[in-house]
């Protein structure tokens, strides 16, 4: 009986860990929609593709990956202030780049809902996205 209690606090703490990444990138007026994700020839490296789309109005806060992230915009008006630069509003057909590591928002200021192609060149095993204080 004791073994049993032991292994469910360990596949509840397991699930808790693993779902902490999808929840820290979900919030209210934030949708991602995973693409793809593959390995690259370069050891412990991976592409991860995502759709990001935003509401209007809507900010999703400082963040980080653990590589670089380029941007596509296929829809609307979004600003994103990287680190403590001046913001910069990119409209669709516009393309941003990210370098690893780099502290950086982004916020929909258009009417209509934001899109964005996201392709990630990050570490394999480590969450995708960390949120800064």
């Amino acid at each position: 009986m004791k073994k049993m209690k032991i292994m469910a606090i360990a596949a509840l703490i397991a699930g808790s860990v693993l779902a902490a990444p999808a929840a820290l990138a979900q919030q209210a007026g934030v949708t991602r929609t995973d693409l793809q994700r593959h390995d690259l020839s370069v050891p412990g490296r991976e592409a991860v593709q995502v759709r990001v789309d935003l509401a209007p109005g809507v900010a999703f806060g400082k963040h980080t990956h653990p590589g670089e992230e380029i941007i596509y915009v296929l829809a609307g008006s979004l600003e994103y202030q990287i680190e403590d630069k001046p913001p910069v509003t990119l409209k669709a057909g516009d393309v941003l780049f990210i370098p690893a590591g780099t502290v950086h928002a982004a916020r929909n200021v258009g009417s209509v809902t934001g899109s964005e192609l996201a392709t990630y060149i990050v570490e394999k095993g480590k969450p995708l996205l960390a949120l800064v204080k």
